[in-house]
């Protein structure tokens, strides 16, 4: 059963659970008994023959006094209810329309009817007039959080992202343990608001007692969105120590944020255990990537290896002139001048305008 179908049920209950007769002005006892035998009817699924009576009375009864004009507006009432229990919530909340406006209905009634006509306008995918009816209704009323969650995703449905994102915070605030469908819906919204710090920290709440890959990746992303690569590093760390992210992907993810959040010692030493255990292709690409991370965390020794390595493995001019230039830039002349003499040879004319700059250097 799908969501607006439990929805349009949920009201079609409250219609009837509503008393038919204990409200001012006083009716006849003729109305009152009518009125009840109707309901017990619609209750025992009367459906059709309770709407048809029900329209045919508020129509008998449009344009009386006072008395006639209540009578009617209860009428509707229960024409409402048979429309809702027939999964028709559009002609619902036309009949609770009609009844609302209806002249000297009482304005607690009104306003009651105004909240279930939005409802039932949501249910029935008229999220435009549905959020204008429930947002007007919930200034006044402020304390249901059902609705707050119903009104936020109304306008996520149009679109309307910074409104939608403001109900999802109205909603959030008194909702202590959202269900997972709030939370997603939540983190949704406030991304497309643009409000990224608080759908991270939305997704960070109990971030570590989760065991879904999306969530840790997604928390991962927004961190980085927002600039914060330490902060995606660690979180992607986490996931990773508690087996959640598992794969390869995620483990040259993990290396790559790490690289990025400034803790490239780290990725070094997460990349040179997966090539040993073939966690990773020992591939050039990834003996590159070792070799920038040993460099980003100026480890000289283990920075120049990892270059050489790579150097002659690929025997690549760029190759060989990184190596010659981090060299040169430690003091490792020796290996500078080898390294810079390769590349030359391998076509990398900035080799040679290093060589030139080494020996003006050693002439001095």
């Amino acid at each position: 059963m799908s969501h607006l179908r439990r929805l349009s049920l949920v009201i079609a209950g409250w219609l009837l659970m509503a008393p038919v007769a204990l409200a001012a002005p006083a009716l006849p006892g003729a109305f009152i008994d009518d009125l009840e035998r109707l309901q017990q009817r619609l209750e025992a699924g009367e459906i059709d023959a309770v709407s048809e009576r029900a329209l045919a009375q508020a129509e008998r009864l449009a344009g009386g006094n006072a008395a006639d004009r209540w009578a009617r507006a209860l009428y509707l009432q229960l024409a409402a209810g048979a429309a809702a229990r027939a999964d028709d919530p559009a002609a619902a909340a036309d009949h609770l329309l009609v009844a609302r406006e209806i002249r000297g209905v009482e304005a607690a009634r009104q306003d009651r009817w105004q909240r279930d006509e939005a409802r039932l306008r949501l249910a029935a995918g008229e999220a435009a007039e549905g959020a204008r009816l429930l947002a007007d209704w919930l200034t006044r009323h402020d304390e249901e959080p059902r609705d707050r969650w119903r009104l936020a995703r109304a306008l996520a449905e149009r679109e309307q992202w910074n409104d939608a994102a403001d109900w999802v915070e109205r909603a959030l605030a008194v909702t202590p343990e959202p269900s997972e469908a709030q939370r997603g819906l939540s983190i949704s919204v406030l991304r497309r608001a643009g409000r990224d710090g608080a759908a991270l920290a939305l997704l960070a709440d109990g971030l570590s007692e989760s065991r879904d890959p999306a969530r840790w990746r997604q928390a991962a992303a927004l961190a980085r969105r927002l600039g914060d690569a330490g902060q995606a590093a660690a979180i992607w760390e986490a996931g990773w120590r508690r087996g959640v992210l598992e794969d390869s992907d995620d483990l040259r993810r993990l290396i790559e944020l790490h690289l990025a959040g400034g803790t490239p010692a780290r990725a070094a030493e997460y990349l040179v255990k997966a090539l040993e255990q073939g966690e990773l292709e020992d591939s050039e690409t990834h003996r590159r990537l070792l070799a920038r991370a040993w460099e980003a965390a100026r480890d000289r020794d283990r920075a120049l290896g990892a270059w050489g390595a790579v150097a002659r493995r690929s025997d690549s001019g760029g190759d060989w002139l990184r190596l010659g230039q981090l060299a040169h830039a430690w003091g490792r002349h020796d290996l500078a001048e080898r390294a810079l003499t390769r590349a030359h040879e391998r076509g990398e004319d900035d080799a040679e305008r290093w060589l030139e700059a080494m020996a003006s250097m050693d002439a001095r």
